[in-house]
């Protein structure tokens, strides 16, 4: 390629110093271009272009100047190097075209690079990366292969370490599993080679920029209007609730619903391993995990967060997921006078799911009779959502079951709500309806305390 006629150009605050002091004769050569995404073969001419102009435009920037300059002086300062370049070196590409080069650099340098336009597009819940090449997407509710691809696996690997180390995570083959979120709430997992071996993966499950409550899911059909409204009852009564469900099926979203109902007047402890959770109450105190430093010291496990959030005053405490021993100390804060509490936990059916708490116990007190757990359950846990993500995309609350009580060795479950398959409409959209049970729960002094027994009654007569 021809050198630059002016090698110290009009942006000089971001050009490398090196570059801007070295005289016209001895230009230094140009960079060769980076590594393809796709066989050169398989590149279009202006592609081909783009990719030189990018090489040429990187290989003169100088990093140091890139971090004092904000998002949009570092676009204007790119965008004027790349048209500079360009006409030196003569490459044809309009105006329009040399914009798309500088907003991926940018982009590269500073945001998320080929992710960025995902991460606008509002229909889109889940962005999978396996590899530099292949990039998945969740539409409602559905998997799609995304057109969406990296130059490599230094580029993707750039990105998910600016990722990591937003949030004083690292992510390296030293260290190659982390969870992390993004700047506007999203949560992110990588996995780095050589435990992948596609090279870089990660799995990002996107922040809601629109707050989901319950006439939204009624809207949605994940749950109807009169489960909506005993939802909303139970959570002002203060009832110990737990959502069960698998991956992606919108546990989350659910504890997100029933925590806008909250009064304000409540002090709130989070306990997360990647804060997700969007409490909108003024006084709440989200806590969060931290992984062992490289000499495996100053790790702060959720059953850590618990413990200490009992030392906090809290009315509630609110467990993002629970996954392991801190299921004993959430049962311990549900029944010490924590009422309101909530968690997560993944399980196929609600009874699976008392199963679940009850192994989950014993990962961390292996020394507790099985009968002294099912009675630690039974009083402290009021209700079970089952929420699945279904075939036709619908996310579905198929049972809200009460925990009643202990018969022998068996823990007695009673279905409030219970979703009954029934067929397939012509769209595709599954058919069912909903069987109710009208007995009196075992909560019921609670919701008379809070005068709503009433209500609760009134709910479950409305059409499901």
């Amino acid at each position: 390629m021809v050198p630059l006629e002016h090698p110290a150009p009009a942006f000089g605050r971001l050009v490398r110093k090196d570059l801007a002091v070295t005289a016209p004769t001895a230009a230094p050569e140009a960079p060769q271009p980076e590594a393809p995404a796709v066989p050169a073969t398989a590149l279009t001419p202006v592609q081909r272009q783009k990719q030189d102009l990018r090489a040429l435009c990187l290989a003169r920037i100088d990093p140091a100047s890139v971090a004092a300059l904000p998002q949009e002086a570092l676009f204007a300062e790119v965008e004027r190097m790349i048209a500079e370049i360009a006409d030196g070196q003569r490459i044809g590409l309009s105006a329009r075209e040399q914009r798309e080069v500088a907003a991926e650099l940018v982009d590269d340098m500073l945001g998320l690079g080929p992710l960025a336009p995902l991460l606008e597009d509002e229909t889109v819940t889940d962005i999978m990366v396996n590899g530099p090449f292949r990039v998945f997407v969740e539409q409602k509710g559905r998997l799609t292969q995304s057109n969406v691809r990296f130059r490599d696996g230094t580029h993707l690997a750039g990105i998910a370490q600016r990722i990591a180390a937003q949030v004083g995570r690292r992510i390296d083959e030293s260290s190659p599993m982390v969870d992390a979120r993004l700047p506007d709430g999203s949560r992110v997992n990588i996995i780095f080679p050589p435990l992948s071996l596609l090279g870089p993966c990660l799995s990002i499950r996107k922040f809601a920029k629109r707050k989901i409550d319950f006439q939204q899911m009624v809207r949605n059909g994940s749950i109807p209007p009169a489960m909506g409204r005993v939802l909303e009852i139970a959570s002002r009564a203060r009832l110990n609730i737990i959502i069960s469900g698998g991956t992606g099926s919108g546990k989350t979203t659910m504890l997100n619903a029933l925590s806008r109902l909250i009064d304000p007047t409540e002090r709130i402890v989070t306990c997360e391993d990647a804060a997700e959770l969007q409490l909108q109450q003024p006084h709440v105190i989200p806590l969060e995990t931290r992984p062992a430093n490289l000499e495996g010291r100053g790790e702060v496990t959720q059953r850590d967060l618990v413990k200490n959030a009992l030392r906090m005053r809290p009315d509630r405490i609110i467990l993002g997921e629970c996954r392991g021993a801190e299921a004993f100390d959430m049962l311990q804060a549900m029944n010490t006078g924590h009422d309101g509490s909530m968690s997560t936990i993944h399980a196929n059916t609600t009874r699976d799911a008392v199963t679940r708490i009850e192994n989950m116990v014993l990962m961390g007190q292996n020394s507790l009779p099985a009968r002294a757990i099912r009675q630690q359950i039974v009083s402290a846990v009021d209700l079970i959502i089952q929420i699945e993500r279904m075939r036709d995309g619908v996310r579905r609350v198929t049972q809200l079951t009460e925990v009643c009580g202990l018969e022998g060795e068996v823990v007695v479950l009673n279905d409030i709500f219970q979703w009954e398959y029934e067929g397939e409409e012509p769209g595709g959209k599954l058919r069912g309806t909903y069987r109710i049970s009208r007995a009196r729960p075992g909560f019921a002094p609670r919701l008379a305390y809070f005068g709503l027994e009433r209500a609760w009654y009134a709910a479950l007569e409305e059409d499901p």
